[in-house]
């Protein structure tokens, strides 16, 4: 019989908790498992996103740096931990997941955690005045997988705790994308649910621009009260 090799390195302590489940959520939209079984890879144009997913992992790691075609700045981690590779296909991850990418298991308890991860990823919001209605603020919180089998499963993990539907939209270009969208009221109930407290972790401009839709609709309710 051979020698077996040297046990893999733990470099990532597996355990869950709310900055666990988010930094999923983040891996679920911007990060990828390589071809080689071992490397995970986190991705981003917001170097406050991979700050948070190493804060997360509670790693030290150095920050990388890479640019595309357009010669845009994109920041760049990567782990190298069997284990953690390995716990990530267990949970429902796979390489080349963008397309393929289907539930993930996540304690029920965390769900809203890896939620705001995925809302920090993938997600958006955006609001305007509806000019069929006088005073009328609308505003949407969104999030977007290229998987349809993904986006789905957010719906229905959502609507189990909410009783809120939502609705899909997808592109029509040659490799569709697909959103999921709440508006106004179900979108408040969503946000609730993901900002349950002010020190959860999160993309802080995205959690700016909700908190002044926030502002503007609460004045606008104020007129009629």
């Amino acid at each position: 019989m051979g020698k077996r090799g040297p046990k893999p390195k733990e470099i990532v302590k597996i355990k869950w908790s709310p900055d666990f489940a988010y930094a999923m959520g983040l891996l679920a939209t911007d990060g990828c498992l390589s071809k080689d079984g071992r490397h995970i890879d986190l991705t981003s144009k917001d170097f406050e996103q991979v700050k948070n997913f190493l804060r997360c992992l509670k790693l030290g790691l150095k920050i990388g740096k890479k640019t595309n075609g357009t010669n845009s700045i994109f920041f760049r981690v990567q782990i190298g931990d069997v284990l953690f590779y390995e716990f990530l296909k267990s949970i429902g991850f796979s390489q080349a997941k963008s397309l393929i990418l289907g539930e993930i298991k996540i304690p029920k308890v965390y769900f809203f955690d890896f939620l705001r991860g995925c809302f920090d990823g993938d997600g958006s919001s955006y609001s305007y005045w509806d000019p069929r209605w006088k005073s009328s603020f609308m505003f949407y919180v969104c999030f977007t997988s290229a998987s349809p089998v993904f986006i789905q499963w957010i719906r229905t993990e959502i609507k189990k705790r909410t009783k809120i539907e939502g609705f899909i939209t997808q592109s029509k270009s040659k490799n569709p994308c697909y959103s999921l969208r709440y508006a106004k009221n179900d979108g408040l109930e969503i946000i609730k649910e993901m900002y349950y407290n002010a020190d959860v972790v999160c993309l802080s401009r995205k959690r700016k621009k909700i908190g002044k839709m926030l502002e503007i609709n609460n004045k606008q309710q104020d007129l009629y009260i």
